[in-house]
């Protein structure tokens, strides 16, 4: 690895971990609660603990003045959950253009196993090929999808995030298998640092109780969006999951440090 892309890493993350928030969704769901003042919710988070922020390069500059000094991730790919097919995703920038305004690494989604995998295959490798150039991290978001595909297969995300390093990317984003022990098979399939994704919120305990099931299978965080910029206190929650990140906390010890455990089933 190249010393810009070193810098740049550290830049996104901590000692290796990553608390992400991507925020890339008014693309695919339009501006929904936490995106319509984005400004804001970038302001939050980043107090709260994350260590980055990810968009679409059109909306960087308001990104930066809020992000608290945090990392920057410009997300190169994309869909709508209104058009023929949501798992097309179309390029929607350059690791250039990310340069341009101010990204401190890119990222670009790939459905493995989907109709569409040949040609996100070929558009990541060319991306990695160029982000080598300049320097610059990329977080590739590899998920198991396509027709037959249990989008939560250990087997197949370990084939997904395998892909992802074998044409170059230096981070990969993938879904949880559902328990620390099935995720382990994932983890171990690459060396490159493991994240999940957040998927759809389905409560502060349980997401939290899945944030510390991959920290205990040796992966490396989160890269979790609606389930922090859409809670009622993103601050908060993001504050949490850096706790279990970045601290070692347990779900529970979690709430409390972030003043979330009053109310929370379990």
């Amino acid at each position: 690895m190249n010393t810009g892309k070193s810098a740049r890493l550290e830049r996104i993350g901590t000692d290796g971990k990553f608390v992400t928030v991507p925020m890339d969704h008014g693309i695919t769901l339009g501006p929904v609660k936490g995106l319509r003042d984005i400004e804001s919710t970038i302001d939050a988070v980043t107090r709260g603990g994350a260590d980055a922020v990810l968009t679409q390069k059109g909306v960087a500059d308001r990104v930066h003045g809020n992000k608290n000094d945090k990392g920057y991730i410009v997300h190169l790919n994309g869909s709508t959950v209104i058009g023929p097919d949501e798992n097309d995703k179309r390029l929607t920038g350059s690791v250039e253009d990310a340069v341009k305004v101010g990204a401190d690494a890119v990222s670009f989604h790939m459905n493995v196993g989907s109709e569409h995998e040949p040609d996100q295959m070929t558009q990541l490798a060319e991306i990695c090929s160029d982000a080598e150039d300049l320097g610059i991290p990329v977080l590739a978001m590899a998920y198991a999808r396509g027709e037959g595909i249990d989008e939560h297969d250990a087997e197949s995300l370990g084939h997904a995030v395998r892909l992802a390093e074998e044409l170059g990317a230096d981070v990969v984003k993938t879904a949880y298998s559902g328990d620390a022990e099935s995720f382990e098979y994932v983890t171990g399939s690459t060396s490159l640092p493991v994240i999940i994704a957040g998927g759809s919120p389905s409560g502060d305990l349980q997401t939290l109780k899945d944030v510390r099931g991959v920290v205990d299978a040796g992966g490396a965080g989160v890269s979790m969006g609606r389930s922090i910029f859409q809670h009622d206190d993103p601050e908060a929650m993001a504050r949490a999951v850096a706790a279990v990140v970045h601290e070692d906390a347990s779900a529970e010890e979690a709430l409390e440090i972030a003043g979330l455990a009053e109310g929370v089933e379990a």
